[in-house]
């Protein structure tokens, strides 16, 4: 299989090209090519198809096999993929995600994108629709209980406020004082397969450096904790201007990820512009066991 590595802000993708021949058992390689010992490593497989309702379709598969709706780090590195290797000369370019078409507008220097801003959508904020298990219409700034968790001093069972938002993905924003104190390898799972959550979630742990600057760690469902995430980035901005934490509706907030910075605007239409580099790291072919794809 000849495969491209790219990255958004060291979010990671194995991308291949499949507008002409569609890949067997995808959802498998995903899951194959993203282990970081024994394969390429990746946070997952993105596969770049024909679409009947855009200019490019993006399937995303996260490394437990299990395929994502949308990735904002992901349709940046879709862009440049097509545009770069010649499948399309358009910019803009319309590409078509599980959340919908998605319009991506790409930065280019002497002929290659080196950063691109992608529309989106607008916040979800229904309890229903993002889906959360829950009597609440919305859920902003409101406490959610870990039950397997409890404080080492108290003994008390641990609670974090956050704001649950969908922007593609469902994500729960909770704003901490020390992000890099974090054992995320511990907190994580508990919030990815909380009861809340039938879906599972992506969690987003935000701190605020200056009123037009945070930081964040997440905890990706189906990958763990990945270096940047697009759609996170983007829930990370929502919360912080809806609170007060930081930032202004219209003006871009700088959300600084763990491999690299993303600008994100919330923007007075309620449209969340999302922007970052979309890096190319290396081109190769891998062997796909014959047992794996049959």
């Amino acid at each position: 299989m000849e495969f491209t590595k790219m990255h958004g802000a060291g979010n990671d993708y194995v991308y291949v090209d499949c507008t002409k021949e569609e890949l067997p058992h995808p959802e498998i390689i995903s899951e194959y090519v993203s282990h970081r010992r024994f394969s390429i490593g990746s946070d997952g497989l993105i596969c770049v198809c024909k679409s009947d309702v855009a200019d490019f379709k993006m399937r995303m598969f996260n490394a437990d096999r299990s395929e994502g709706k949308m990735c904002g780090n992901g349709i940046r590195c879709v862009a440049k993929f097509v545009y770069d290797k010649g499948l399309t000369n358009k910019n803009p370019v319309a590409i078509e995600t599980l959340s919908g078409v998605k319009t991506v507008e790409m930065h280019i220097e002497e002929g290659k994108v080196m950063s691109a801003k992608v529309d989106m959508g607008k916040p979800i904020f229904k309890a229903t629709e993002i889906p959360m298990n829950c009597d609440h219409y919305i859920f902003v700034d409101q406490g959610l209980v870990l039950d397997d968790k409890h404080d080492d001093v108290t003994k008390e069972k641990v609670v974090f406020n956050g704001t649950a938002i969908s922007m593609g993905n469902p994500h729960f924003v909770t704003f901490v004082d020390d992000v890099d104190a974090l054992n995320l390898e511990e907190l994580g799972p508990c919030f990815e397969h909380h009861k809340l959550f039938p879906e599972g979630v992506n969690t987003e742990f935000v701190q605020v450096i200056d009123k037009n600057t945070v930081k964040f760690r997440v905890w990706e469902r189906g990958s763990g904790e990945t270096w940047a995430c697009g759609t996170g980035a983007s829930a990370v901005a929502v919360a912080a201007i809806m609170l007060g934490r930081a930032g202004k509706k219209g003006e871009p907030l700088t959300v600084i990820a763990k491999g690299g910075t993303l600008q994100v605007t919330h923007a007075k239409d309620d449209h969340v512009y999302l922007e970052g580099p979309a890096v190319e790291a290396f081109v190769g072919t891998v062997e796909i066991p014959d047992e794996l794809v049959k």
